[in-house]
């Protein structure tokens, strides 16, 4: 895909500044940062600590620095939107409820657009300093390697990732029943806390299928594109071709997709008015 920025570059950039930003991911991790409720009167569940707030701006002040035109979409700031036709979507911490209980998976996630059309993303899990990159038309790779989605092509061979949105104890949508189908259907269901690092891991083999209700673009835009250039497959719960706005994600090694789909949307592509 021709663009008037070099993919490559973009690569390059978001991978030092995620590393930069993961290193002081790693220096919280000990447990010395704040946590805070974002909205005390509707959750006790969506939290935001020090770490996000500092990794965010580590990595906002770089893109600003080098691409002050480009508009910024981010978990814990306002848009800035300055009408450009390149967009960054910059998760600075996801899995934050993880990281505030010890648990260890979390990672840093970045992507741009161009003209609302993902063009590169990375995800980095410092822990296990693993990078995982990919630009359109140019792959998905891992610490430099290239990787690919699993073979598996059955449901009972397949280890399957979700999550479950914030407000479900509160909203009939909250994935259970879907949760609850597929459970017995699956070799493996995981719950891992970071949407992020289960698109990565889609991408990569470790896991063949993952599901969500409700995440946000920054949660999911590298990973799509990761999981896409894998020569895996992403769509909405219907499966239909979606984008980085949708209420639901479904992304697969391909071959166990419309199973999957047929389990979390009975009636399978048979959409809601």
């Amino acid at each position: 895909m021709k663009t008037d920025i070099d993919l490559d570059d973009i690569l390059h950039f978001m991978q030092s500044v995620a590393r930069e930003a993961g290193l002081v991911l790693l220096s919280f991790f000990d447990g010395r940062f704040r946590v805070h409720l974002k909205n005390t009167d509707k959750s006790q569940i969506d939290i935001v600590t020090d770490a996000d707030r500092a990794s965010e701006e580590i990595i906002l002040e770089a893109i600003r620095r080098r691409f002050p035109h480009h508009d910024v979409i981010s978990e814990e700031r306002a848009p800035e939107i300055r009408g450009s036709r390149w967009k960054w979507f910059v998760d600075p911490l996801d899995g934050t409820v993880n990281f505030a209980h010890g648990f260890p998976v979390f990672c840093i996630s970045i992507a741009v657009a161009e003209d609302d059309r993902l063009v590169a993303g990375i995800i980095y899990d410092p822990l296990r300093d693993e990078c995982f990159s990919a630009s359109r038309g140019g792959g998905a790779f891992r610490n430099g390697d290239p990787i690919r989605v699993s073979s598996a092509s059955r449901l009972i061979q397949s280890m399957v990732a979700t999550g479950f949105p914030y407000d479900k104890a509160t909203s009939p949508e909250n994935n259970i029943a879907e949760f609850n189908r597929v459970a017995t259907q699956v070799q493996a269901m995981r719950r891992a806390g970071s949407a992020a690092i289960d698109l990565a891991y889609v991408s990569c083999g470790r896991v063949d299928g993952f599901w969500e209700l409700k995440l946000k673009p920054w949660d999911m835009a590298a990973g799509m594109l990761l999981v896409e250039e894998a020569h895996g497959r992403v769509s909405d719960r219907w499966g239909k071709t979606t984008d980085v706005y949708t209420d639901s994600i479904v992304a697969t090694n391909g071959l166990i997709h419309n199973a999957l789909i047929d389990l979390i949307s009975p009636g399978g592509n048979t959409a809601p008015n």
